[in-house]
């Protein structure tokens, strides 16, 4: 497969778009009905982090332009497969030996905590990519998407830093560095499908 550059990119903007939508409906899933089985729409996403880890590392590496902004999104991809993974496969047993033993409910949150960590890594680097690219649609002629893209990617990478440092119990709510990292994503992915090709 030989792709261009600038189909690369825009793979990685679709990519980034599915991830965005699939966040906020798990979270819907987990908050309105918990009894609903959410591991294949994890599962998805774990999918598609694989898949944008590929894309936007082939976009890095073809890349004249926003390296920076093309690494970070990869890594951020490699960081949440991890993430997804210690979901999928970690929380369940060690939720079960909590129940099972009590004095092993701080060894269970752990997992979790860890898992978050990755988490806000990863929205950490799309927080960054969305500065790059914003700053990039602004110097391109689109001030309203561009400016709003690098404003909410500063607030997504400072509210995830202090999550991430500070933990999931700290000064800053979890969901406000949770959901400026998911608008990020989706005002990047908008970026990304506006980007001017290289070729």
């Amino acid at each position: 497969m030989d792709l261009s550059h600038n189909r690369t990119v825009k793979t990685v903007a679709i990519l980034l778009l599915l991830a965005a939508i699939t966040q906020p409906i798990y979270t819907a899933l987990y908050l309105g009905a918990p009894e609903v089985d959410r591991s294949f729409l994890w599962g998805l996403e774990g999918l598609l982090f694989v898949l944008l880890a590929a894309f936007g590392g082939s976009a890095l590496v073809m890349a004249k332009r926003h390296t920076l902004g093309f690494s970070a999104i990869a890594f951020a991809a490699a960081l949440n497969v991890v993430q997804v993974g210690v979901g999928l496969t970690q929380f369940g047993p060690f939720r079960e030996a909590a129940e099972a033993n009590p004095e092993l409910g701080g060894v269970a949150f752990s997992v979790v905590a860890f898992s978050f960590f990755g988490y806000n890594a990863a929205k950490i680097l799309l927080g960054l990519a969305a500065i790059e690219f914003g700053m990039a649609k602004m110097k391109a002629g689109g001030k309203a998407l561009g400016g709003l893209t690098a404003l909410v990617g500063v607030v997504a990478f400072v509210a995830n830093t202090l999550v991430m440092m500070f933990g999931l119990e700290g000064f800053l709510p979890s969901p406000v560095a949770g959901g400026s990292g998911v608008l990020a994503t989706l005002l990047l992915a908008l970026c990304l499908f506006g980007m001017k090709s290289e070729e």
